[in-house]
Order: structure tokens, then sequence, then C-alpha cells
């Protein structure tokens, strides 16, 4: 069970990030990009906050290579679910391709554990 926390703080993390790096091309093109950044950066500021902490945790127990690949993983599915949900964008068979490619990079990370 312990495994698993570095994990749910990296979705958490991973939230924030897609908020942090997209928000404005939905809402904020009519901002200022001084203000747009500021406020990403305030934004990335709360993603690192959960980031750093998963990271050190979870370095207890998986090998640093093994989480930069987990990290890439969360990454796309929770963009997957930011795309759909927020932009109203839709996935597309590139988008399921290239999750398949992240699926051969967990096996290569991973396969001495199983």
């Amino acid at each position: 069970m312990e495994k698993l926390y570095p994990v749910l703080l990296l979705v958490a993390a991973n939230i924030f990030m897609c908020f942090a790096w997209y928000w404005h091309l939905k809402i904020g093109n009519d901002k200022p990009i001084f203000l747009v950044i500021l406020i990403s950066w305030g934004i990335a500021f709360l993603e690192y906050s959960i980031q750093v902490p998963a990271n050190r945790m979870g370095y207890r127990f998986y090998t640093v290579g093994q989480l930069k690949v987990m990290q890439e993983v969360i990454t796309m599915i929770v963009f997957a679910f930011f795309s759909v949900i927020y932009m109203k964008e839709k996935l597309t068979l590139d988008f399921l391709f290239a999750g398949l490619c992240l699926v051969g990079a967990v096996f290569f990370m991973f396969r001495h554990t199983f």
C-alpha cells in the first residue's frame, strides 16, 4: 500500500501540471501574457509542492528511471482526461498509439520486477 502513495501524489501533481501548462489556451487568450505566466507559475508551484515529495517518497521503492516512466504514463492518462473534459477535444488514434509506446516503456523499465 505504501508503494501506491507516490503514484497517487504523482496523479494529483499531474492534474495541476495540465492546468499550469494549458488552462490559458481555453480561457486566458484575452489576458496579458505576463499575467498568464504568473498564474501558471502559481499553479506550477502547487504541482511541484506535490511532485517533489512524491518522487522523494517513491525513490524508496522505485528507481529514478521507473519514476520517470511512471510519470510519463500518468501524464498521458491525466492529459487524456484533461483534453476531453476541460479542453473538449477528441482523442485520436495517434494518442492511442503514443500510449501503446509508453506501455512498451513501462514493460522495459519494470520487467525485472514482475
